[in-house]
């Protein structure tokens, strides 16, 4: 789950790491209240799920309260990379003497903490990975000796050579380490930690990452979800009990399980062809959670096929097939569909299934190159 700069700013702010004064408005007339109070230039900023704000013309500098209200007045009809804009911050601007990066994301390889850092701050990370990989240290903590002083010092060495600003950057280090633990994240990210003409170090932006399976440790973070800023058939996923998101291709994915939903998709591609989401409609399967994976997938006009790929285990390939009955008279969809079942109940499954003139494959290959065939 994604949150704002202006949440991750606030959970920042109460873990004890410096940010810019600002306040979040859907009004013009309220950035301009809010430029007056500051007294000074302010920042108007986007707030949506999305990075390039900048480049596509989402952040403003403006010296006076009445440019603050034009520029929010813009912002706000704007739309950034297709997610429109409801929110904007009106933060201070602040004098930059340096910008550096800090970053915590999860590796699950190593399934560890990975902390980054670097001097080059203010742009986007990969970027500086990809074309000067020695302007970055890594460090990957051990989660049940957690992170010490010293090695968050040494990271902060990397980055500076002044003791006063490393003594700053260790402890945003590890205070940054601790909102990247105790909140469940899954990347915790300050692009850039700023330091002022008067030696104060801030975090400029922020970014974090929420891990969804841990919500439900914290309904307080859960509460920040911006259901505006999602997909719509991710939010009607999400109320079936269903693991789905959304791609890019033309074959419709209904698959039993992360890794098999996984596999088919790279048999998809292996063939030449293009899923068009990731859904798992989980171990076990009624007939009702089919039916709403089917009415999310036909929900997507790029669809030309429905691919169900079902490895019985606790699943039942009877109650999927019930399930695919039951859609098909009550969606009716005028795309083909391609089923592969095997497993529990296989039999029993198939035999629904011819019933209302549909066959089943025991092959996922077969299946895949059935779809792949019905979709060109």
């Amino acid at each position: 789950m994604k949150i704002h700069e202006y949440q991750a700013k606030e959970i920042f702010g109460t873990s004890g790491i410096p940010i810019p004064k600002g306040e979040v408005t859907s009004s013009p007339d309220e950035a301009r209240q809010i430029a007056l109070r500051y007294e000074k230039a302010v920042m108007v900023k986007a707030q949506v799920h999305v990075g390039g704000r900048g480049k596509a013309g989402g952040i403003k500098y403006c010296a006076e309260p009445d440019d603050a209200f034009f520029a929010a007045e813009e912002i706000l009809r704007m739309e950034i990379k297709g997610l429109p804009v409801k929110k904007i911050l009106v933060a201070e601007a602040l004098d930059i003497a340096s910008e550096a990066y800090v970053g915590i994301v999860l590796d699950r390889v190593s399934k560890k903490p990975v902390i980054m850092v670097s001097a080059a701050g203010g742009i986007d990370i990969e970027e500086v990975a990809q074309k000067t990989p020695g302007k970055i240290m890594k460090f990957a903590v051990d989660p049940v000796m957690g992170l010490h002083g010293f090695q968050a010092t040494s990271l902060a060495m990397f980055v500076y050579n002044d003791m006063k600003l490393v003594r700053q950057c260790t402890g945003i280090i590890q205070k940054l380490y601790d909102v990247f633990m105790n909140s469940d994240s899954t990347l915790a990210e300050i692009n850039p930690l700023i330091v002022t003409k008067e030696g104060t170090m801030i975090a400029l932006d922020a970014k974090i990452n929420l891990d969804d399976n841990g919500l439900y440790r914290h309904p307080d973070l859960e509460a920040m979800r911006d259901l505006d800023a999602e997909e719509p058939d991710e939010i009607e996923a999400k109320k079936a009990d269903l693991s789905y998101v959304k791609l890019d291709g033309n074959i419709g994915c209904c698959v039993n399980g992360a890794g098999l939903a996984m596999a088919t998709m790279d048999l998809v591609k292996h063939f030449g062809g293009e899923p068009a989401n990731f859904l798992d409609i989980g171990g076990s399967s009624s007939p009702e959670k089919v039916i709403s994976a089917m009415k999310i997938i036909l929900g997507e006009p790029k669809v030309k096929v429905i691919l169900f790929n079902i490895f019985g285990g606790i699943t039942r390939c009877d109650d999927v097939a019930n399930g695919i009955v039951q859609a098909v008279g009550h969606l009716k969809p005028s795309i083909p569909i391609v089923v592969r079942l095997t497993g529990t109940n296989e039999d029993e499954g198939k035999r629904i299934l011819k019933g209302v003139g549909m066959e089943a494959t025991s092959s996922m290959e077969e299946a895949v190159k059935l779809a792949l065939e019905k979709a060109a």
